[in-house]
This record gives C-alpha cells, structure tokens and sequence, in this order.
C-alpha cells in the first residue's frame, strides 16, 4: 500500500517519525509492501508547505534545522491551515500531531473528523481527541472502513494500546493502574537523591521532559487523560476528566520523600481506574508504594502499567513514555498496523 501523508503539526515527533520513515524505507517496501510519500505540512508555527508530486523529506528535514520554520522552503502552495489542507491535499492519510488539549480535544478532533468523512486513514499521539471523543472518531472510522491508530496517546512507543486492544482480547480488567506521566516520575527519583522539587522540575526542564509551562504534568492532567483513554477503552466507561479525582506532585516535599525512604517505601504518582460492582472509579494521586510492589522500581522519565485481568492475573508494562524517537515509532506501529488491515482492499 502507498501512503500519502498529511501532517497536522511538524514538531519533535512529527520530525521523529518521518527521520524513521526515511531510515527505513527499504525495509518497508521489502517486508511490507509499504511505500509512502509525504505531501503536505501544516503547522501553526513553522508553516505549510504541500507539493502533490511528494516533498523531499530529507531536504524539508534539512531546512527547518538550518531555518527552524517553512518559511522561504519552495513548495507549488504553501499558508494554508489544517483544515483548507485537509481540503487541498491529495492525501489518504493524516497524520495528526498539533498540540494536545486534554479537556475539550480541539482542534485536533475536527482535524481528525475531517479526515475521517474523507475516507482518510489517520494516525495521531493526540490524546485530547481519543479522552473526549474516542468512541465517536473509532465509529466514524469502522464506518468509513479505514483505519484510526492511536498508539502513542498513552506509553508512547512502548507497545499498550496494540497490545490490550488486541493480544488481551476477552480479558476483563479489574483495575488498571500505572506511572504514566514520564516528567513526574523523573522529579519522584530525583528528589529520592535530595534535590528539592524545585530543583529537580528545573532539571527536567533543561533535560527536555518537561516543558516551561509544567502544569499538565506535575498537577497531574496528563496522566488523567491517558487512564481515562484506557479506562473508556477496556472498562466501557464513560467517564470525564470532571468525574475522576487528581491531584499532582506539586505538594510532596524533600522531608516527604525521605520519611518514605525510611519505611522502605516510595511515592508514585499513580494513574488508577478500578472496576467493583459494575462501579468504575478513576483517580491520579501521589502514592505511597512499598518498594516491593513492581512500580517502585521504575525510576526515572519511564512509564509502567499493571493490568489485573481475569485471564493472566496481573501483567506489567515497564517503557519508555516519552521521546522523539520512541513517540515517532509508536506512529509507525499504527501506519502499518492499517498497511496490514487495509492495503489488500
């Protein structure tokens, strides 16, 4: 099957996965008979370029480095927006990485809908369309018969929406819980070594993990919007980000920390959805968990998640929850999960 591609946002995983798309090319064709073409760029900050002959990619790569926007790169058209793309584009793909909103999913999700009433497949790290309109977008995807991938919206790369969605097929899941928010579990570990909060935040700033403004990570918004998705995905619930208790980091001090590390103990900042009675709850919350439980070891910017399900018992999910390669690749996953599934009709 011959993708051509659309991209929605051209950032650091935008930039990731299409650095993978071309360092793979040949395996690609010769494995799995996927070719690909990327037509159009549209982001808000560095511009749009689209060429319905296919850019050339390295040389678009190549240009933001030197120039970091569009701007000045020759392309047949180019100040368009997302939407007059989507319209504009030759495409049957769209590859959806604009900035994420966890509370309302705009305007990611009129991107996505757009694409989908297209008959375009569409891949996205978006969580802010999947936590307020999931079910409605995988519908409109299965009524238009093509594909809708969202791996990357929960553990980036490391493989759990395939894996639950499909390989934990007919499993009932009692609870779900997990570190899913990288920046947080990055500063835990640092202040377990005596850096106050303060300090380990600006470290994780300068390191890339956190941005200026840290506020969906550390009061816990991110983390909410990834157990919402799973909860809505292998609980059926229906439940909002209102609905759900969270409460961030921003509180747990250096004395905090260290009279956890003298009961042998340690503080997550833990995801939860449980299922009791046909009840489901969902929280985000600083933990304290013993240092034998398996989430304790995970230290550092990685993600982990336990399943407890009917079938296997309890299963964990140790990975990598953040980076431009790791989030790159998570898009990849999905583009040939739907080579795959529709490249022989």
């Amino acid at each position: 099957m011959k993708f051509r591609m659309a991209f929605a946002g051209f950032g650091v995983v935008a930039q990731g996965l299409t650095e993978l798309l071309i360092e793979k090319k040949s395996l690609l064709k010769q494995q799995y008979g996927m070719e690909w073409d990327i037509l159009a760029i549209s982001d808000l900050h560095k511009g749009s370029i689209l060429d319905p002959k296919g850019l050339d990619m390295p040389s678009v790569l190549a240009h933001l480095k030197k120039k970091q926007t569009l701007k000045g790169y020759p392309a047949p058209t180019t100040g368009f927006n997302v939407m007059e793309m989507i319209d504009q584009a030759p495409a049957n793909m769209l590859v959806e990485v604009t900035y994420t909103n966890v509370k309302t999913g705009q305007p990611a999700a009129n991107h996505i809908k757009k694409a989908l009433h297209k008959k375009w497949h569409v891949a996205t790290t978006n969580k802010g369309p999947i936590i307020n309109y999931g079910k409605e977008l995988i519908q409109l995807a299965k009524d238009n018969n093509i594909g809708l991938g969202f791996e990357g919206v929960v553990m980036s790369g490391t493989p759990t929406i395939g894996l639950v969605m499909r390989n934990l097929a007919g499993s009932c899941f009692s609870e779900i819980k997990g570190i899913l928010n990288g920046t947080t579990n990055y500063i835990l570990s640092e202040m377990e070594k005596g850096l106050t909060y303060s300090i380990a935040l600006h470290q994780a700033q300068q390191l890339g993990y956190a941005e200026a403004d840290p506020t969906s990570d550390v009061e816990g918004w991110d983390a909410l919007g990834k157990i919402i998705i799973l909860s809505h995905l292998l609980m059926n619930s229906h439940i909002t980000l209102d609905e759900a208790h969270r409460q961030g980091i921003t509180h747990i001090t250096l004395q905090d920390i260290k009279e956890a590390q003298k009961n042998d103990q340690r503080y997550k900042l833990l995801a939860r959805s449980t299922q009791k009675d046909g009840n489901i709850t969902v929280s985000v919350m600083p933990e304290l968990i013993p240092q034998g439980d398996p989430l304790a070891s995970v230290q550092g910017a990685t993600n982990a998640l336990t399943l407890s399900t009917d079938t296997l018992g309890d299963i964990t999910i140790i990975g990598a929850g953040a980076g431009k390669r790791e989030t790159g690749y998570s898009l990849l996953t999905d583009i040939l999960y739907i080579n795959h599934h529709f490249g022989r009709q």
